[in-house]
């Protein structure tokens, strides 16, 4: 075809450019030991990578072990696990990607059961697994619905030192390799906690307005800004609705993505929902393809600011639309890529992109370039 498709046209971010707009969305795998990621991580995105991917992320990684979602969740809170994320780095490097990590603490959230286990609090069973409970922390001593455990309400003194273990994370990704760092400010986790209503009812500075709730996002973004280097981009991670009466709606997204922006924030990641419940519930959304894309348009437009659509995207048609109508700029892919780890590559065969297995690895697409010459059975 004449025009390559906006799906695989570079994008510049700061300092990089990614080799299309395909981004891999942070996947828990709850699957480490101790915040150490091991070999299922390597194996898990490393393919990814090799499948064609623009950007590809690491799961939800803790600023502190008390942050973690679960007992397998990684973390950056040690100098010790910077080995593990470099090997992944390293790999996604090598292989045409951009290695990215998503730094973030699960706050009232911390401590529940992997999902296979039941996804909610722990329990006997868990406890007999081995998996011990800890106190989670919150904005406010709300806990996220009944039977769950009530949070620890964090003291001015203990969000100073969260602050601070923002930057150490920030500093071992970077030592890791990584090239872009993300927020997570989503799902009803710690930051998504003060951000939203619903969850933060506090009287003193972190607390009531707008402003007052938004401070601790702001705080946490000033300081990994100023740790991460200037010339790799920072991207955020917000919900932009609740999707429930009373809580955090899409003009404080929209207020709070220029506050991001000026911050030295490169990209907002629009996904939505989950203050109460897994951190994929929907919040009373319909869940359609693409039902999140309004979210990446409406600060993409409002706040002039690069986004990127997540959710229910799962045809290359649908995800070049996206970018060709202007809504987003980056596509983030999850469970698909789960089904299809050689999405991004499959996609360039369905646009017409690549048409030889030119795009594919070099140990991979000389096989199948051979194979096309004397076959029908691998046509676009």
């Amino acid at each position: 075809m004449s025009a390559i498709p906006k799906l695989f046209q570079p994008l510049a971010l700061r300092g990089i450019e990614t080799r299309n707009r395909v981004v891999i969305s942070p996947m828990c795998q709850y699957s480490a030991h101790e915040g150490h990621m091991e070999d299922w991580h390597l194996v898990q995105l490393g393919r990814f990578a090799i499948g064609g991917a623009g950007i590809v992320f690491t799961e939800a990684t803790a600023v502190q072990k008390c942050g973690r979602i679960t007992h397998g969740c990684p973390g950056l809170w040690a100098d010790t696990q910077i080995p593990g994320h470099a090997r992944v780095a390293q790999f996604a490097l090598r292989n045409g990607a951009i290695p990215a990590v998503q730094l973030g603490h699960a706050g009232r959230k911390a401590g529940m059961q992997r999902p296979w286990f039941g996804n909610g609090p722990l329990n006997e069973a868990d406890f007999a697994r081995g998996d011990m409970p800890w106190t989670p922390v919150g904005a406010s001593p709300l806990p996220v619905a009944e039977g769950w455990p009530v949070p620890h309400e964090l003291s001015v003194a203990e969000i100073a030192t969260l602050v601070e273990d923002y930057v150490a994370a920030t500093r071992r990704a970077r030592e890791a390799g990584y090239k872009i760092v993300e927020i997570h400010g989503a799902h009803g986790y710690l930051v998504h906690s003060f951000l939203s209503p619903l969850s933060n009812k506090r009287t003193d500075a972190y607390g009531g307005d707008l402003k007052g709730r938004m401070r601790l996002a702001l705080e946490i973004t000033e300081a990994v800004r100023a740790e991460w280097p200037g010339e790799l981009p920072l991207f955020f991670r917000t919900s932009a609705v609740d999707g429930t009466p009373e809580g955090w709606t899409l003009d404080d997204t929209v207020v709070l993505a220029r506050e991001l922006k000026a911050a030295g924030v490169d990209v907002m990641d629009c996904s939505s929902s989950g203050i109460a419940g897994a951190a994929t519930a929907a919040g009373g959304q319909k869940r359609q393809p693409g039902f999140q894309v309004p979210y990446a348009e409406r600060v993409r437009t409002d706040a002039d600011m690069t986004t990127m659509a997540v959710g229910l995207i799962t045809h290359p048609v649908q995800a070049e639309a996206i970018l060709a109508e202007g809504r987003a700029d980056l596509i983030a892919i999850g469970r698909e890529a789960l089904v299809d780890p050689m999405w991004a590559l499959h996609a360039a065969r369905d646009l017409g992109y690549d048409t030889d297995f030119a795009t594919w690895p070099a140990q991979s697409g000389w096989w199948l370039a051979g194979r096309q010459k004397t076959s029908d059975f691998y046509k676009p």
